[in-house]
């Protein structure tokens, strides 16, 4: 018999809760949702109000993984949907996640949770910028944490505050607060960043995605910043063997970080985390923490 739940008065079914998703862990899909029941507090102000990406792994890492932008087949009449128009389906739309009940239908689809630097009350016009470093083997999250310093100090000394997280794989987001913008001009003075970071630092950084370009060193991803484009929400569990999380971290932890397993966080860490630092990102939502894009 499939369950039914009823979440602030809304019914949802929920089904293969005792399938398990992470297999390295024996992670259940029941513990999933829990786990984003339990971290509600957080992870929703970072999707509110964006329209909503999911990669879905239903079977696990390990089974089929698909990346969908449109509401999936079944999407309940109360959850939220916005338009965003594209090339190909001018009349297109996506989910938002605006509260606990949406959070609830939308993880029992088994998603990763990926949203854009901009709301939907004004697409195009970001509110955050980010900066994914993403290391090429033998490079690890620790050189990750060396070209982050680097760009923490570049970023203020243009007034810009740069707040950190990991990406749930294997290496770090740069989130930058900044006064709504348009997502191209956020582009731009990112992709600019990237370049001055290579030049400064060109043993350790690449701002190309070429992979011949990529072993030993981080490449500064500054893709991320276009219209189109979108992130790994901060909270979101990945599609990995282990439940990581996209969880952020402190300057403190990137400056002492001697090896990859020391930004490894796991869904069971990120309720001890809340209660030892509180929510890292508040300051996104700060509108006084916004900078001026250059």
């Amino acid at each position: 018999m499939t369950p039914i739940t009823e979440v602030a008065g809304r019914r949802i079914t929920l089904s293969n809760l005792g399938k398990v998703i992470h297999p390295a862990t024996g992670t259940t899909k029941g513990e999933l949702l829990h786990y984003y029941a339990t971290v509600e507090a957080v992870i929703l102000p970072h999707l509110r109000d964006r329209p909503v990406s999911f990669l879905r792994y239903p079977d696990g890492p390990g089974g089929q993984l698909f990346f969908t932008k449109n509401p999936p087949p079944g999407t309940p009449a109360w959850v939220a949907t916005t338009p965003v128009p594209r090339t190909e389906d001018p009349r297109a739309r996506q989910v938002m996640i605006q509260d606990l009940p949406s959070l609830v239908w939308a993880s029992n689809l088994v998603p990763e949770f990926h949203t854009p630097q901009w709301r939907a009350s004004s697409p195009a016009v970001a509110d955050r910028l980010v900066l994914d470093l993403d290391p090429g083997a033998p490079a690890t999250v620790v050189e990750c944490c060396r070209v982050a310093l680097h760009l923490r100090e570049r970023l203020a000394a243009d007034g810009l505050e740069a707040f950190a997280k990991t990406s749930g794989a294997k290496g770090l987001h740069l989130l930058v607060p900044v006064v709504p913008t348009p997502s191209e001009t956020v582009s731009a003075y990112a992709k600019r960043l990237a370049v001055e970071a290579e030049a400064e630092l060109p043993r350790l950084v690449t701002h190309r995605m070429t992979k011949a370009l990529r072993p030993g060193k981080v490449f500064v991803d500054h893709s991320q910043n276009a219209a189109a484009k979108t992130t790994a929400t901060p909270y979101t569990l990945r599609a990995r063997a282990r439940p990581t999380v996209s969880a952020p971290v402190t300057w403190e932890e990137i400056e002492a970080c001697a090896a990859p397993d020391d930004l490894v966080f796991v869904m069971g860490d990120i309720a001890p985390r809340l209660e030892r630092y509180g929510e890292l990102l508040g300051p996104l939502f700060d509108a006084g923490r916004a900078g001026e894009v250059p």
